[in-house]
């Protein structure tokens, strides 16, 4: 079934991350979640060539800076397991558009975690806020739940 590549950026102002509520792809698997701005590889594109696309077409804003903070394994009893780049960037220029995958908002970083998430993004989300050094975290699901989580190859616990 091979593999899927994707790159996800949180864009970073003033305290705030720039967060996309999944509300208008049909038969989307994130549909009502918030994520950060991403999506898949194109044929050929490093990641951050990935991630300075996405974020273009999504939100109109290019990326100046891009920071390479993790790589997530995603790994799934209903979908092919997923190799995710993890960036956080925090200058950029252009101005904000309208999304088609959902709304785009400022959310002020402390209050990221109460919103609608992936049980595994509220892990590597927290990771970033401790300012942990590059990571690898695999993150393994069954349907929707998270059931277990490895960070840099050690089990951790979920909660």
């Amino acid at each position: 079934m091979g593999c899927l590549n994707t790159s996800l950026c949180y864009i970073e102002q003033g305290g705030r991350y720039l967060m996309l509520h999944r509300t208008k792809k049909k038969q989307d698997p994130n549909a009502g979640k918030w994520i950060g701005v991403g999506g898949k590889f194109e044929d050929g594109e490093s990641p951050e060539e990935c991630a300075r696309r996405e974020v273009e077409e999504e939100t109109g804003l290019s990326l100046s800076s891009l920071s390479l903070r993790g790589i997530v394994t995603f790994v799934s009893d209903v979908c092919q397991t997923e190799y995710m780049f993890l960036f956080t960037a925090d200058q950029f220029t252009g101005e904000l558009r309208t999304c088609d995958e959902g709304e785009l908002a400022w959310i002020e970083k402390e209050k990221v975690l109460s919103l609608p998430l992936w049980e595994g993004d509220r892990v590597f989300l927290r990771l970033l806020a401790e300012g942990h050094p590059f990571f690898s975290l695999k993150l393994s699901y069954e349907g929707d739940v998270l059931v277990s989580a490895a960070l840099d190859g050690e089990t951790i616990t979920i909660s």
